[in-house]
């Protein structure tokens, strides 16, 4: 059996209601929900409800979602969404490390993402929150040596980062894994293969069973975090929760 714990992003169904999400990840039985702060959970309002509704189903809120891209957000905004966050009982805000890949971003960029984070991380640290960049393209979270560079930079023991293949090189995800499985919070999955260019696009099917399985026999303790399903239905989903926790 894993060590992993599993949970699911609340984008992965956009079109439906936090009460209509809550019921799905019942009837999957998963344990975790990351709220995401683009529909679900705008407001402390909307806090309130998610935090009452998955209390009541016995789920734990993993994580919030926010699209709060360092460098470039307003922290009154960041604010909101570490009230938000606390009111949930979340350990983490997800964020966006800047807009363009690390390779493309100047010197004087990289010193604003970089304060801008120093920043953040200390508003979040009063509310008890970790700041945990997505692991992207087109933000410098986009590669293995940027991210570390960052953090030893950053200076900050409430910044940790996602994990989230890119599938385009296993010797790079393995790698990755290896090399920041230190401050690794989350991990995002996907079986989408219309949404993103993901699993099943690619030649090599066992893909994302040969990444789990690294983080199984590093003895992952985190919550594998599944974003988007094909169709974003129902039935999808739960087939591809039943093949997490067949691990």
């Amino acid at each position: 059996m894993s060590s992993f714990k599993i949970g699911v992003a609340s984008v992965t169904f956009r079109n439906k209601t936090v009460e209509a999400i809550v019921e799905i990840c019942k009837k999957a039985k998963v344990g975790f929900i990351e709220w995401g702060s683009d529909v679900h959970v705008k407001t402390a309002e909307d806090a309130k409800k998610a935090k009452s509704l998955c209390d009541e189903a016995n789920i734990k809120i993993s994580s919030y979602g926010s699209y709060y891209s360092v460098g470039i957000g307003e922290h009154s905004q960041w604010e909101k969404l570490c009230e938000n966050a606390s009111i949930m009982g979340a350990s983490s805000v997800r964020v966006w490390l800047g807009k363009k890949d690390s390779e493309k971003t100047n010197e004087k960029e990289y010193k604003n993402i970089l304060s801008d984070c120093q920043k953040i991380c200390d508003i979040a640290k009063k509310y008890g929150l970790l700041v945990c960049p997505e692991c992207h393209d087109n933000t410098f979270n986009n590669n293995t040596d940027a991210i570390i560079k960052f953090k030893n930079d950053l200076n900050r023991d409430n910044f940790k980062t996602y994990f989230q293949s890119r599938y385009f090189r296993m010797e790079y995800d393995l790698d990755r894994i290896d090399r920041t499985f230190d401050f690794i919070e989350n991990v995002h999955v996907s079986y989408s293969d219309l949404i993103r260019e993901q699993l099943f696009r690619k030649k090599d099917k066992n893909y994302l069973d040969k990444l789990l399985k690294k983080f199984i026999s590093k003895d992952y303790k985190g919550i594998v975090i599944l974003e988007f399903t094909k169709n974003s239905s129902e039935k999808s989903f739960i087939e591809d929760i039943k093949k997490l926790k067949s691990y």
